[in-house]
């Protein structure tokens, strides 16, 4: 039981950051515990804690919203989670208290925000479901991607410049979605209600921000795609020679 355990938190280790776990494997770990470099076992840290209200405001506020609650009490869950994203790093690594489950669950975390905004837009009718589907779909082939590479590579595939754009994009369109505002009129480009903004219907502004934010994810999936297929020929040729 105990070997599993430990097979369990070296991969978690290696998911997490495979540099640092590979220099704490092999003893040459120069750092203080608890720093980037060489994070520690701790669970309940105060970088953690934070991190588990985060989680707790963002299921509240998708419990609230669904349910067609009070909508500023949902926002306001919403907007506190989504305003302490940088905190609890900024906190574990001031206080030199950086955990494996920090950095497992702060970019968890980040995908748990975006997808419980998007949810809760499509439960609500406030949004396509082929939105939903695309975000979400996306970020499944690309950590099913990342999964099939560490077959080939322990480290990850770099982040890129337009990922972390896609991000921000996407994360702002939809906040500007659940506020509903500001209001614009519709460019009447098509008549598909399924394409809201581009409909003669008016509309929250941040619809185009989230389109904007789609063709950059389209293009982010892209360029991981060449990279990951680079990756794993480049594996097949050292593995020839």
């Amino acid at each position: 039981m105990s070997t599993r355990i430990e097979r369990l938190q070296a991969t978690i280790r290696k998911i997490a950051d495979s540099d640092a776990a590979e220099r704490q494997a092999h003893g040459q770990v120069e750092t203080p515990v608890g720093t980037s470099g060489n994070p520690s076992q701790q669970i309940l840290t105060p970088a953690n804690i934070i991190t588990f209200c985060r989680l707790g405001l963002t299921i509240a506020f998708l419990v609230i919203f669904c349910t067609h609650g009070n909508r500023t009490v949902a926002l306001v869950c919403y907007a506190v989670a989504a305003v302490t994203d940088f905190l609890d790093g900024q906190v574990a690594r001031r206080t030199q208290t950086v955990s494996w489950l920090g950095k497992i669950m702060d970019p968890i975390m980040d995908r748990v925000l975006l997808f419980t905004g998007v949810l809760g837009l499509l439960v609500v009718g406030e949004l396509p479901v082929w939105i939903p589907v695309f975000v979400i779909g996306r970020d499944l082939y690309l950590a099913i991607g990342a999964t099939i590479l560490q077959k080939f590579r322990a480290r990850p595939v770099d982040v890129v410049f337009i990922g972390k754009v896609t991000t921000a994009l996407l994360m702002s369109g939809f906040c500007w979605l659940l506020l509903g505002v500001p209001q614009v009129n519709g460019l009447g480009l098509t008549v598909a209600t399924w394409l809201p903004g581009l409909n003669a219907e008016s509309t929250c502004a941040g619809i185009f921000l989230v389109y904007i934010g789609i063709v950059c994810s389209f293009i982010t999936a892209a360029i991981y795609t060449v990279q990951g297929i680079r990756i794993a020929r480049e594996h097949a040729h050292d593995a020839q020679n």
